[in-house]
């Protein structure tokens, strides 16, 4: 399989030109067809420093955990080998420009660009590729696909353009690893480490990290894909969220990273502002239940809960209809979707209240909250009520977004709580073989079982992630996540982001993080 790539830079009137010829792919067209009509090249303004809001700070100890702050980090530094589209699981050439792997999925070539260098100049090689793969798999850097990553038992580097991988066994989810995994560089890892600095490949360059104010970023002039049009990007922390929506509205900010649905429509009704949906980079909103909890451990408790929520009206009342109640995480493109099946969690008062009367009396649960967002905070009194009326009686918890993260890696909730998760946007194995809430062998329930565990594996090494054994494991997956309920689906939605009418080319990947290669600040 050979993959030829088009530099991203100043390629409009060739998108054009090949959305009318190609119309097989018209979704991914559109987008490109819209993105040139936001301003052509004869249009583009240079120069300028995209300002950018959001409520949280950089923790460099997990970088590769995905929160806001860092996916901004290694969506602007780094390059990865290859980049999904929005609407699909093709890949697309990045830093490999082709790959071959063989039928028994055990062994993999990759080609590589021979014209990038990292932001010190010296040249990228196969041996970075090597090295960037091998560090992700260490499991204490909390790489979501460490596990994919470790299976690659053997790397050929003698060709500084070209690499072979050889694998222990055959991953459905290996290019999940490719799109996902940040080159890196191995000579700077201890500023990589420590927030310092970060050397990477990609179109800006990091300069500084102020903790608890900002983060800043150059323009990388030798990109290997052209300079930026900006001069640079400053990442600002504003925890407050009216206060970024205010900020926006005055010009203080050009772009936040997130924006409530309501706020959302009175940001378009009343002033110029835009509101863009981050087509492909999906978010899933649940309540965890860490089964460790002596409330928790039995089932009944976790199916009451499901059946108890509302999810109609958590999606109708704060997220103003901006979303889909769901029962399992798969967006509907995924081969593990099952419409049927969606729904087997309706709202029951009555079933929930039986399911739990036959538990018997039962203490207060904790019920986290991230705080940073009255959305959040409302669901999370919602939820607190509905599970009331099922008898089941919460106390509410909130905590800042890195408290968050760190129950969510460690599994040491005390009890439920409430937050997002992503990854469904993949190939389905890289949920329960990646993602903190569903990771078949460690997670943030601190669910173990051996038959969830062997219906993972089953799935996660079928070479044909379409194909009909694959299919027949996810139903099973689905069966699984369904019958134990340690995480319990609420509803999904696209992340929206709210930007300046001034600000043009914004992109991203299926994992949220901004690409600003071809962003401008025009007028």
């Amino acid at each position: 399989m050979y993959n030829r790539f088009t530099p991203p830079r100043r390629r409009t009137l060739s998108v054009l030109v090949l959305c009318l010829v190609a119309a097989l792919s018209a979704a991914g067209c559109q987008s490109a067809v819209r993105q040139a009509e936001s301003g052509g090249a004869a249009g583009i303004t240079e120069g300028g420093v995209l300002r950018i809001g959001d409520a949280g700070d950089l923790t460099p100890a997990s970088l590769y955990a995905g929160a806001p702050a860092q996916a901004l980090v290694t969506g602007l530094v780094y390059d990865t080998l290859i980049r999904y589209p929005a609407d699909s699981l093709r890949p697309q050439p990045r830093l490999a420009t082709s790959w071959q792997v063989a039928p028994d999925g055990r062994t993999v070539h990759l080609t590589l660009r021979d014209d990038v260098t990292f932001h010190d100049g010296r040249p990228f090689t196969s041996e970075d590729v090597r090295f960037s793969l091998t560090t992700y798999a260490n499991p204490a850097r909390a790489g979501q696909l460490a596990r994919t990553a470790a299976l690659i038992t053997d790397y050929d580097t003698t060709d500084p353009h070209a690499l072979t991988m050889k694998l222990a066994a055959p991953v459905a989810n290996l290019f999940d690893l490719f799109d996902l995994v940040p080159i890196v560089d191995r000579n700077t890892m201890a500023d990589f480490e420590s927030g310092r600095g970060y050397n990477g490949t990609g179109a800006f360059r990091f300069t500084r990290w102020k903790p608890g104010a900002s983060i800043t970023f150059d323009a990388n002039k030798h990109y290997w894909g052209g300079p930026p049009h900006l001069d640079g990007v400053e990442y600002l922390i504003v925890p407050d969220t009216q206060t970024r929506v205010s900020q926006l509205r005055t010009g203080q900010l050009d772009l936040l990273l997130s924006i409530a649905p309501r706020d959302a429509e009175a940001l378009t009704e009343r002033t110029k502002q835009r509101v863009v949906k981050q087509t492909g980079a999906q978010h899933n909103w649940y309540i965890g239940a860490n089964v460790r909890s002596p409330v928790l451990q039995d089932v009944r408790i976790r199916r009451a809960i499901a059946y108890a929520v509302d999810r109609e009206r958590i999606l109708a009342d704060v997220y103003q209809g901006h979303g889909r109640v769901t029962s399992l995480p798969w967006p509907e493109y995924s081969p593990a979707y099952d419409a049927q099946r969606n729904a087997t969690y309706r709202h029951d008062v009555d079933r929930a209240r039986a399911l739990a009367a036959e538990v018997g009396d039962l203490p207060p649960i904790p019920l986290s909250y991230t705080t940073g967002s009255l959305d959040t905070e409302a669901v999370a009194q919602i939820v607190q009520a509905d599970l009331a009326a099922a008898g089941i009686e919460t106390t509410l918890q909130p905590m800042d977004y890195a408290a968050t993260l760190e129950h969510l890696i460690g599994g040491t909730s005390d009890g439920l709580w409430i937050t997002a998760h992503t990854y469904t946007q993949y190939t389905p194995v890289t949920l329960p073989t990646g993602a903190f809430p569903f990771n078949a062998h460690k997670n943030a329930s601190n669910f173990v079982d051996p038959g969830y565990r062997k219906t993972v594996e089953t799935a996660w090494h079928t070479v044909d992630p379409v194909g009909p054994a694959a299919k027949a494991a996810y139903a099973e997956l689905n069966t699984e996540l369904l019958d134990n309920a340690f995480v319990i689906e609420l509803f999904d939605n696209e992340n929206e982001l709210a930007m300046s009418p001034a600000l043009h080319g914004v992109q991203w990947s299926k994992k949220s993080e901004l690409d600003l290669s071809d962003a401008y600040l025009g007028r």
